[in-house]
């Protein structure tokens, strides 16, 4: 078994025990990504929109870190504070991400970290 930890300056560091992404024999599982700025560690605006946008642009540099991209992505599980905006991910993963689209939970939940709206981990494929 080949596993390999991934780390970009890129994308926001781990705030806790975790590394940013594991390769296991070419399968590349992402932690979760909160919309926080890499450089700042703070979150990039209370707009849900604009959260949306940053944790698939977190979650693209450690892709990229890992030898990967979006279009990899096999599996997503999307966490909300607040369901409402399901369509508002949707709109953001139609722009992002070619069709067919990859397997995806989306889980309503009371917190998470620094306050954010929404979470996003993955499963990949490294090339």
């Amino acid at each position: 078994m080949t596993k390999k930890y991934i780390h970009t300056e890129k994308a926001p560091a781990a705030i806790g025990a975790y590394s940013q992404a594991v390769n296991v024999n070419g399968i590349v599982y992402l932690s979760g990504q909160i919309p926080l700025d890499p450089e700042k560690m703070t979150l990039v605006s209370e707009n849900i929109d604009q959260q949306i946008e940053q944790v698939f642009a977190n979650l693209n540099q450690v892709l990229l870190a890992s030898s990967s991209s979006l279009d990899d992505i096999i599996k997503l599980n999307v966490y909300l504070t607040n369901l409402e905006n399901f369509s508002k991910v949707n709109e953001c993963m139609e722009k992002i991400f070619n069709k067919p689209y990859p397997a995806r939970a989306a889980i309503g939940i009371k917190d998470l970290p620094k306050g954010s709206l929404i979470e996003v981990d993955a499963i990949a494929l490294a090339k």
